[in-house]
């Protein structure tokens, strides 16, 4: 079988680290020579600039697009731009004919930008999950998703979220014991348990509008522990369990139930991290009703259990 031909865009700005990302996996770190062959293009041969002084130069223009078998935009430097009519109509061309186009990180703006998602599952960097969803409210951004794969357009979250999309590449097209080998080689792991929600800031507002509200958030957030019912809490701020109710949403733009919740799994992931506190414990710290909702909420909310997120951020000798 003859090798597939993959072409790594660089671009005027480009990352060195996430640009390195596709160039080390489908060059030094393949420990089988022949299954792919890799080369870099821009717009046009020359040298192009990094975002950090580093340069390279590139001997191969677009053209290399129209015999590519997987084209890979491994970084794009900032959304507001929209890239080169010359490339956007080049991806397009190379996916019509039945290439595998792929965007990495904010790469994927660049397939947007050329009206390949339209209507498809995509994935970028979660701190701009809310200027793509803005920006392109026609694209099923999967806002946890590592990597995601929609009719050979392929996209990924950010940064180490990029080997694991071209790991999957390498693991489609030559098996995941081609795969693994080459995880070995970079010492990462050949596949990722959870998603990028894992790493989501979800801040809860610390503070409104709202005197009265700001006064019970202070309380709730040092009686987190402790059950609460909407009638006491409604007597806490002197109102109206309706009149509350509406207070409160319109304060912090979430229900009394969902201002906790995430109240809750923040100062749970505080625990986590910070102590040696076993998950039944920091069920109970952190005010859940038992060890099984606490799971299943963290779940849910987070992609991993307590103790696989515990693991991810303190190292596996953490106790769980």
């Amino acid at each position: 079988m003859s090798a597939l031909r993959v072409a790594i865009v660089a671009t005027e700005g480009f990352s060195p680290f996430h640009f390195s990302v596709p160039s080390m996996v489908f060059g030094k770190a393949l420990p089988e020579p022949g299954r792919f062959e890799m080369h870099i293009c821009a717009l046009t041969p020359d040298r192009v600039c990094s975002d950090s002084g580093i340069s390279i130069d590139v001997e191969h223009g677009l053209a290399l697009l129209e015999t590519a078998d997987i084209i890979i935009i491994p970084f794009w430097h900032h959304p507001d731009e929209k890239p080169a009519p010359e490339l956007l109509a080049a991806l397009v061309r190379a996916w019509q004919r039945g290439a595998e186009v792929v965007g990495l990180c904010l790469g994927t703006y660049v397939l947007v930008y050329a009206g390949l998602l339209a209507g498809r599952r995509a994935a970028t960097h979660w701190e701009f999950e809310r200027d793509f969803s803005r920006r392109f409210p026609d694209v099923q951004l999967d806002s946890n998703a590592l990597y995601t794969r929609d009719d050979r357009l392929i996209t990924s979250a950010g940064t180490e979220a990029g080997i694991d999309c071209c790991l999957d590449i390498i693991r489609c097209h030559c098996g995941g014991a081609l795969a693994n080998r080459v995880a070995r080689r970079m010492v990462v792991p050949p596949y990722r348990d959870g998603g990028q929600a894992q790493f989501i800031e979800r801040p809860v507002p610390e503070t409104t509008r709202d005197t009265h509200i700001n006064a019970l958030l202070d309380y709730l957030r040092s009686h987190l522990d402790q059950p609460h019912s909407l009638d006491a809490l409604a007597a806490f701020v002197s109102m109206s369990r309706r009149t509350f109710t509406r207070h409160f949403i319109k304060a912090t733009s979430m229900t009394v139930g969902e201002w906790l919740t995430a109240e809750r799994l923040q100062r749970s992931q505080m625990l986590l991290k910070s102590s040696d506190h076993s998950v039944e414990v920091v069920a109970h710290m952190a005010g859940f009703a038992s060890p099984i909702s606490f799971r299943q909420r963290f779940k849910a909310r987070f992609n991993l259990s307590p103790s696989e997120w515990r693991r991810a951020f303190r190292g596996p000798a953490s106790p769980s």
